[in-house]
């Protein structure tokens, strides 16, 4: 099974569309009109190895908070499409990822009950233009609209650039670890429940 959705959304603030295949190679076309959030959502498709085609228009002239936090929806709403039954995967991971000064931890339960718990703290309350608060709004949206339960803790850093590529490069690496197919059950939902829906 092809493990590969579409989304679009529509609103007054945003047009969003949104393609992923989860058992790709990385590739990545992406355009929000945010240049940092483009830099960042191409390190979540390089290291998760999932190819994501994303397209973004949104209401920038009031800020880039729409925009960040739906195609954060957009996203999660097509892995989850694409994960169907989320039969055969490894379903958790974690990792503690460095980068220069930084380390930060990332850990997933692909378990269909969304919930973020999110430690992490910048000293500035910009990167460049980019309002740093947009991280958390960021993975709240795709935790919520994928369904999965993730944490993120940044245990140091000093450069805000390197906290918050930390935290995309984490969540991509626990994200492709988590969605392998698990080798000694392909065709079981990895639960007692026998769903992971919710």
């Amino acid at each position: 099974m092809t493990r590969s959705a579409e989304v679009s959304r529509k609103t007054k603030e945003t047009e969003i569309s949104v393609s992923v295949h989860v058992d790709g190679k990385g590739k990545a076309d992406i355009s929000t009109g945010v240049g940092f959030f483009d830099h960042m959502l191409d390190q979540l498709s390089r290291h998760s190895l999932i190819d994501m085609t994303i397209k973004a228009k949104g209401d920038l002239h009031i800020d880039d908070h729409h925009t960040v936090e739906d195609t954060g929806i957009a996203i999660g709403q097509a892995l989850s499409k694409a994960l169907g039954e989320r039969r055969g995967i490894m379903r958790y991971a974690s990792i503690e990822l460095a980068m220069d000064e930084t380390l930060t931890r990332a850990a997933i339960d692909v378990s269909g009950r969304p919930f973020l718990v999110w430690n992490v703290g910048f000293s500035s309350p910009k990167i460049g233009t980019f309002d740093t608060e947009l991280v958390r709004e960021f993975f709240q949206a795709l935790a919520q609209n994928a369904g999965i339960t993730l944490h993120v803790t940044n245990h140091y850093g000093a450069n805000n650039h390197h906290i918050a590529e930390t935290c995309f490069k984490a969540v991509a690496r626990v994200l492709r670890a988590a969605l392998e197919p698990d080798p000694r059950q392909p065709d079981a939902v990895p639960s007692t429940k026998g769903s992971l829906k919710g």
